[in-house]
């Protein structure tokens, strides 16, 4: 029996596979057993074709491929290069200790990449698994980007083969060194300099983008809330390597080949996506949904009042522990979720509530039936709410996406220069008390506005952040009067 290790993805995490290969005797056949998927249960006819290109003949036997651990569900075709080189040298002494095999095989016996091998790799380089890993040569650009990797690019089976029959001697070995991130991208194709007048909104964008805090634009339509939020993903902080390589991985995980671009995630469901495109889910096996593929980036609800309740309040765990669990009879997978949320809504049904120039069509219970979609819960996770003004001919630009960067940037080194580990944004309660300390002026600020607002302790707490935030855009170390008095303009008054 010859054994030779591969990998599954089990969720979002990459689990090893032992494939085991014997020769026994008995009427001759080609079976394979371990909860092997149908991409899997394919691979006899790929791999027998390959291998005849090799001049490869099938003894008269019964040929036994085995996938361990039996209890995993196993699915890719990228088992094909195991499977025919554990065959193919089955009556040789080969030591496949210390390798690892990942590709599809062609009928022609040439290697073929797969969308799924670069979260394979990945998730087992994070969790320190780095052998000497044979991959198609096709890959090579992807794989490459993961630091500390060995690799062997092959074209064909009979490359693969030369590999453990003549040694590596004069074989190609890639040693990667990682993904080289841009500092940021200097273009931006979508520029808050577009968005006439509305200072307020582009000021509470610019701590939005600093400190990823969640917002809310309110306003009448085509006052430019849309316009907005699609401009914030322009100014976020440069992404580091960690999350760049994060990012592809769910790229991967999404069905896209990885572009390695430094700019953050962007997703925006349509109100009437259904909840397990959302959050994730599927019948048998649990899938990735929009909510874990804006992970380190932006989730953008446009319309939010018109997403059904039951979406409105599953997203409260994703932004209170930045983490959601898909349960499904067959897994439980848990997904990270620390993205900036981003809501935009119209003051009433019709839109022109606080329109000067057109009439308002809704009556007083309508506005409040609206308004009541949004429960205080999710309000309460919600750390910048903006009123948006209504356009006038007078309007005109002020400031620009790449000045708005250069700010955000600022304010990010200030938060790695207290050794912080996390946005302000997304501080746990422990950090906040560390990194957000007033003198006695904030303070009775803070308990003046706490008393005339009814402010809960997570609002409270919400407030800090965004506090800490001003402060940093100002290059503040410390958190001041000031900077209290305009986080809570941003509170969300009590409908």
């Amino acid at each position: 029996m010859k054994q030779m290790q591969c990998a599954t993805l089990d969720g979002f995490d990459a689990k090893v596979v032992d494939v085991e290969v014997a020769f026994v005797r008995a009427l001759p056949s080609f079976t394979i057993v371990g909860l092997a998927q149908t991409s899997i249960q394919e691979s006899k006819e790929r791999v027998k074709s390959a291998l005849s290109t090799i001049d490869f003949k099938f003894p008269p036997q019964k040929v036994t491929v085995n996938l361990s651990p039996s209890d995993l569900r196993k699915e890719g075709s990228h088992f094909d290069l195991p499977i025919a080189l554990l065959i193919a040298l089955q009556k040789e002494l080969v030591d496949f200790s210390g390798y690892m095999a990942f590709g599809e095989l062609g009928l022609d016996g040439k290697l073929k990449d797969t969308k799924s091998l670069f979260a394979l790799i990945l998730s087992l380089a994070q969790e320190g698994i780095t052998p000497r890993i044979i991959i198609p040569k096709q890959s090579v650009e992807k794989i490459s980007q993961i630091p500390n990797l060995e690799l062997y690019p092959v074209e064909t089976l009979s490359e693969a083969l030369d590999i453990f029959r003549a040694g590596t001697d004069g074989v190609e070995v890639i040693k990667s060194i990682g993904v080289s991130p841009e500092v940021y991208h200097d273009s931006f194709p979508l520029d808050f300099k577009d968005i006439r007048g509305q200072e307020s909104a582009k000021r509470a964008s610019l701590i939005a983008a600093a400190g990823m805090h969640n917002i809310l634009y309110e306003g009448s339509p085509g006052c430019g809330k849309t316009m907005s939020a699609k401009r914030l993903q322009y100014i976020l902080p440069a992404m580091s390597t960690q999350e760049l390589l994060h990012k592809a991985k769910l790229d991967a995980l999404d069905g896209k080949e990885p572009d390695f671009s430094p700019l953050r995630p962007f997703r925006a469901p349509h109100h009437s996506a259904t909840r397990a495109s959302i959050f994730g889910g599927g019948s048998k096996q649990a899938k990735i949904g929009e909510v874990a593929l804006a992970h380190h980036g932006i989730l953008y609800f446009d319309e939010l009042p018109h997403f059904p309740k039951s979406i409105l309040e599953s997203l409260r765990e994703p932004l209170e522990d930045y983490k959601v669990l898909v349960s499904r009879v067959n897994s439980k997978i848990e997904y990270a979720t620390k993205f900036l949320f981003v809501g935009s809504m119209n003051p009433c049904p019709c839109g022109n509530l606080l329109s000067e120039s057109k009439l308002c069509r809704c009556n007083d219970l309508e506005v409040q039936r609206y308004k009541n979609r949004l429960s205080s819960p999710l309000l309460d996770r919600i750390d910048l709410y903006v009123q948006m003004e209504e356009i006038s001919a007078d309007d005109s630009s002020s400031i620009t996406s790449k000045e708005m960067f250069e700010k955000v940037q600022k304010a990010v080194l200030m938060q790695q220069s207290r050794d912080q580990k996390e946005s302000n944004g997304k501080m746990s309660d422990v950090e906040v008390s560390k990194h957000c300390t007033l003198d006695e002026a904030g303070e009775a600020i803070l308990e003046s506005a706490s008393r005339r607002f009814s402010l809960s302790q997570r609002a409270i707490q919400k407030l800090l952040k965004v506090a800490r935030t001003i402060a940093d855009l100002e290059e503040e170390r410390s958190i001041q009067k000031a900077h209290v008095m305009e986080a809570i303009r941003y509170i969300k008054p009590v409908s």
